[in-house]
């Protein structure tokens, strides 16, 4: 139930990308610890190195709002095949969810399900920092 309003929210997201430059919406779900669920999409800019990933949007807002503990990511691209996080949106999930769940979905019934941990071995976090 909660997996499927993840997926809801986030397909609800990727419409509201700002995308002109690679055309490719993406939007992004995320079950704080608190419970409670934020969204995001990419956003470009023209200026590349400055865009941002929908999955890091998302978790920015649950950090904005006081949220400390990411369970479970949700992302959404409207492709024949679902896509993983990129690897500065692992590095930003481990920050705060280091098991986290993480789920891409698409257009099809592929999906990839997986955790945080397996698609980012040995990250490094704030336990290297001590």
């Amino acid at each position: 139930k909660t997996v499927a309003r993840l997926e809801r929210l986030a397909r609800r997201a990727a419409v509201a990308s700002y995308s002109p430059y690679s055309r490719f919406p993406v939007g992004a779900a995320v079950l704080a610890g608190s419970g409670k669920v934020y969204a995001g999409c990419n956003v470009e800019n023209a200026s590349f190195g400055l865009c941002n990933c929908a999955e890091r949007t998302a978790i920015f807002s649950a950090v904005a709002a006081g949220e400390r503990k990411i369970k479970c990511v949700v992302v959404y691209t409207p492709t024949p095949a679902p896509t993983a996080p990129c690897g500065a949106c692992r590095q930003v999930i481990n920050e705060f969810g280091p098991k986290a769940r993480v789920i891409s979905i698409c257009d099809s019934e592929q999906r990839i399900d997986t955790t945080l941990d397996a698609l980012l071995p040995a990250a490094f976090g704030p336990d290297d920092l001590d």
